[in-house]
């Protein structure tokens, strides 16, 4: 059988990280999609750090705001990985926190930016070969936060909901042509960035959540490969909440 070919946006984060592991070992060819603010060399350590760990993941820069970088990226994956995306997961984004009487357009417009607008830039690209192929999997990264708002995050909030309504019009317009399209809404996960919050402010989140523990990075990647997965053509238009009981819908 022909290797399936994943571009992971943000793919060099904590979570990003644990989704391309996720994906290699399950056999797919995988590229991690990065910005790290035009830093290639960071990401190059990144990609040798991962070689380390037994994983060959390959990287192509990419501006998931800018639809030209998108663009440039896309043709980049294409030519490294030697095909078509077959799984495409938007995972990219970024916060710009505040209040709302207090927020300024450029923290809301930022934050649209990055987390809603990337994903239409992202998902164009890929959607017509998936098509033509009749196969795809498409999976998009959203928020505990999409679902039961935070306070502060009014633009984060509202970008990340924005994500499942996507997810929902676009899963039933390419469903009979063998493309699948789910959200996945992670809850609190013990990244490296979470994991530099004070530990007494973690100790409040974490007594918020029923489990009583924060997430693991891989079991995000675990659930994303799921749904990335050739026997997981029956599901679509679904959003999988991980975010250890912390709210149930």
């Amino acid at each position: 059988m022909t290797q399936r070919i994943a571009l992971v946006t943000g793919g060099t984060g904590g979570i990003g990280t644990a989704i391309c592991h996720a994906l290699a070992d399950a056999g797919v060819k995988v590229v991690a999609g990065y910005n790290s603010g035009g830093n290639h060399d960071k990401a190059k350590a990144w990609q040798e750090a991962q070689k380390t760990a037994g994983y060959d993941i390959l990287i192509a820069y990419g501006d998931v705001t800018d639809e030209a970088s998108c663009s440039a990226c896309v043709a980049h994956v294409e030519e490294i990985a030697d095909g078509s995306v077959d799984i495409l997961v938007n995972n990219a984004g970024i916060t710009r926190d505040g209040t709302f009487r207090k927020m300024s357009w450029e923290q809301w417009d930022q934050v649209l930016t990055a987390n809603l607008d990337s994903m239409f830039h992202m998902t164009r690209l890929v959607i017509n070969p998936m098509l033509d192929k009749g196969f795809g999997r498409i999976v998009n990264i959203s928020s505990v936060n999409a679902q039961k708002g935070q306070f502060g995050q009014c633009n984060y909030s509202a970008a990340k909901a924005g994500i499942h309504g996507f997810t929902k019009a676009l899963a039933q317009e390419v469903a009979a042509k063998g493309v699948t399209v789910n959200t996945v809404s992670p809850g609190y996960v013990l990244t490296p960035m979470v994991a530099k919050i004070p530990q007494q402010v973690l100790d409040k989140i974490i007594k918020q959540i029923p489990v009583g523990r924060l997430g693991a990075p891989e079991e995000i990647g675990k659930a994303v490969t799921f749904l990335c997965s050739d026997d997981c053509g029956y599901v679509t238009g679904s959003d999988f909440s991980i975010n250890g009981g912390q709210h149930m819908s």
